[in-house]
């Protein structure tokens, strides 16, 4: 398990992405992770206290021969991130992030922290032996 925690500012998300991307290596899933971690990090700033003064969010990395697990922990809001299932057509330049995590994660959701201070967002990422074998 690898951990971090980040400032709550825009400018910090792409060190988030670095964060995940050192930690995980050369998995087929790489690319995936790193643009959901950029998402979840990006919602716990932009609509969450993470992104108030002083504010900070955290990086849990877990990672196995054949499955990847994200957590982004960020300090609350008012409410539950969820995905906004926007239409293909709709022209909102916004609100699409958990859309893209909950297309493109075997499996994700938001959940309150157990010590109520905020939400964790999480996703995880799975591929077949043969393509982490092609990877090696």
């Amino acid at each position: 398990m690898h951990q971090r925690r980040f400032p709550g500012l825009a400018s910090q998300i792409k060190h988030a992405r670095t964060f995940v991307a050192r930690c995980v290596g050369d998995i087929p899933e790489l690319t995936t992770a790193v643009l959901l971690t950029s998402e979840v990090a990006t919602n716990a700033v932009t609509h969450t206290n993470s992104g108030h003064s002083g504010g900070k969010f955290e990086v849990t990395v877990r990672v196995g021969r054949r499955w990847l697990r994200v957590e982004v922990r960020d300090l609350g809001s008012g409410q539950t991130p969820q995905a906004m299932h926007r239409k293909p057509h709709d022209v909102h330049e916004h609100g699409r992030g958990l859309d893209l995590v909950a297309a493109l994660a075997t499996r994700w959701e938001a959940e309150l922290r157990a010590d109520g201070l905020g939400h964790i967002v999480w996703f995880e990422l799975t591929w077949d032996a043969d393509a982490t074998d092609d990877a090696a």
